[in-house]
């Protein structure tokens, strides 16, 4: 019993140091280049798709009728006529092959597969994959998948009992497909003469698209504007040739801009995962949990220089942030500040809040509209 309160002392603790972590990094302030927090219009993967025959398992295949059918349907191709009751075993398993096709793969170049059972097969260790089309969601044939199954681990078994590492029924083939057709990507959109190049913010907001514009026009005057708060369009400059737009995109994206993060608490209740996003901030409240009552309130002090025959000093106003912890029959204090959650956590940290406290809390100042911020329950 003791060792159970123990451990459930560090629990805590443990989660308060990853909260207050969290608190103090989203306030540094720090800059992020713009192709590390944008996508290039344009370029993008396309899903490839086949369905396969894995061969030469030992006994750890298929007992269902399709995957028969299909190996007895290859054997027909090479001029062999059989049933598919004549094939048995289990040294087979029907699978499907998965993979994307790079914006810039081009005819010849090879990229990784996956393979996954479709049956009833209990292992795909030690297999090989019989050549494989792959095809796009147009239909047509764009790489061709073949070769040895790695499943990262194994299995061992015997009368009574196995022993497993990993799953067994989901392999990678590294480099095991051709490309036998290129999906050219298109990034430069050509309107009215002029040559675009368009930005996807992959968080839309304002602020930092406007950070972008505003960091883009510095070097390349007037060619930028915010079409949304998830689009920068940047027109090429005239001068830039054809051959030069890797070398101007290279510009434009390595500028370094800080990204504006939303108001936002996420939080996981089957985790007890909290995140805290940078601006969120919660109104002057009194907060009543289980036997706990946190008060928070703001005030003013004045300083008052006491240097004798001196009037160097000046009277000053400080500001100051009172949070205080006692029991139940506390009072609610409304006073109309904001203090930060960062504030308010250590307080609950300090008096032993347990992550479901936390959460509690939280949902609680969202109804009660002192949160403010977004408050999303994953």
């Amino acid at each position: 019993m003791k060792s159970r309160k123990i451990y459930n002392q560090l629990s805590i603790i443990n989660f308060t140091l990853l909260f207050l972590i969290l608190l103090s990094a989203v306030g540094t302030g720090r800059c992020e280049r713009i192709k590390d927090i944008v996508d290039i219009q344009g370029i993008r993967g396309n899903p490839l798709t086949g369905l396969g025959l894995v061969i030469g398992l030992a006994g750890t295949g298929d007992s269902t009728l399709p995957s028969q059918q299909m190996l007895t349907n290859i054997f027909r191709d090479s001029g062999l006529v059989l049933s598919p009751g004549d094939l048995t075993g289990g040294n087979i398993a029907i699978v499907m092959v998965t993979t994307e096709l790079g914006p810039f793969a081009r005819q010849g170049s090879r990229i990784d597969v996956d393979v996954s059972s479709v049956a009833d097969a209990k292992s795909l260790q030690g297999g090989m994959l019989l050549a494989t089309p792959l095809k796009g969601l147009d239909g047509q044939v764009y790489a061709v998948a073949q070769g040895g199954v790695s499943i990262g681990g194994w299995t061992a078994s015997g009368d009574k009992s196995s022993i497993t590492k990993n799953h067994q029924t989901v392999g990678r083939i590294p480099s095991g497909a051709i490309v036998e057709k290129a999906e050219i990507a298109s990034f430069v959109e050509y309107i009215a003469g002029h040559r675009f190049i368009t930005l996807n913010l992959r968080n839309n907001d304002f602020s930092t698209a406007e950070r972008i514009r505003i960091a883009v026009n510095r070097l390349f005057p007037d060619s930028t504007a915010v079409v949304d708060p998830g689009t920068i369009k940047i027109k090429v400059p005239s001068e830039i040739s054809q051959t030069g737009i890797a070398g101007f995109i290279d510009d434009i994206t390595k500028f370094e801009v800080k990204v504006d993060i939303p108001a936002v608490v996420v939080i996981n209740e089957r985790t007890g995962t909290i995140v805290v996003g940078e601006n969120v901030g919660i109104s002057a409240v009194a907060i009543s949990q289980g036997s706990l009552v946190v008060k928070i309130k703001e005030t003013a002090n004045v300083s008052q220089p006491t240097a004798p025959f001196s009037d160097a000093g000046t009277t000053e106003v400080v500001p100051e942030t009172i949070i205080g912890v006692e029991e139940p029959e506390g009072f609610l204090i409304s006073v109309p500040r904001t203090v930060t959650v960062s504030d308010l956590a250590k307080t609950l940290n300090a008096i032993g809040a347990t992550p479901t406290d936390l959460i509690a809390i939280f949902n609680a100042l969202k109804k009660a509209g002192a949160l403010q911020a977004k408050l999303e329950i994953m």
